[in-house]
C-alpha cells in the first residue's frame, strides 16, 4: 500500500512538472506587438531552461531609404557596431516561475541600452511585456499577439 501510494505521488509530482513545462513553452513562436507607435515582431525560442527573442522587425530599424537594414552602431561593445539589427537576439534569459515570464533583459539598439524585462500570457495569443529600469513600476508595458 505504501509503494502504491509512493508512486501515485511521484507520478502526481511529473504530470504536474510536465503541464509546466508545456505552459511555460507556449511563448515559443513569432509575436508582434499591437499597441505601440514602434511597431515590433520578435521570435521566442528556447535554450535550456530560458527564454530569449529574435529581433524580427522594427519599424525604426530601417535608414531613410526604407530598405537598408541599421546597424547597431550604439552598442556599447564595438566590435558589434557593425552588426544588422535583424536577427539580433535581444530579449535574452527570461525565466518561467508562476505563470510569469521575468529575470530576462531587453537590449534596446536604438539607444545601446539594456532593461529588465517581464512578460506574462493571458492566453495563447496575447501577451504582455514591460521594459523598466530599477523597480517595475517605472517601465513601459506593451502587447503583443501571437503570429505564428
Amino acid at each position: 500500500m505504501k509503494k502504491s501510494l509512493l508512486i501515485c505521488i511521484l507520478l502526481m509530482v511529473s504530470v504536474a512538472s510536465f503541464a509546466q513545462k508545456l505552459s511555460a513553452d507556449k511563448i515559443i513562436g513569432v509575436w508582434q506587438s499591437v499597441d505601440s507607435d514602434t511597431k515590433l515582431k520578435f521570435e521566442f525560442y528556447k535554450s535550456g531552461d530560458k527564454y530569449f527573442g529574435k529581433l524580427l522587425f522594427a519599424s525604426n530599424m530601417y535608414e531613410a531609404d526604407g530598405k537598408t537594414i541599421k546597424k547597431d552602431f550604439k552598442n556599447p561593445d564595438k566590435k558589434l557596431r557593425d552588426r544588422s539589427r535583424y536577427g539580433i537576439t535581444n530579449i535574452t534569459n527570461l525565466t518561467y516561475n508562476e505563470g510569469e515570464y521575468s529575470g530576462g533583459n531587453l537590449y534596446n539598439p536604438d539607444e545601446g541600452r539594456n532593461y529588465r524585462i517581464k512578460a506574462k500570457l493571458k492566453n495563447e495569443n496575447e501577451m504582455e511585456f514591460r521594459g523598466y529600469v530599477g523597480i517595475s513600476l517605472l517601465g513601459k508595458t506593451m502587447k503583443f499577439k501571437k503570429v505564428k
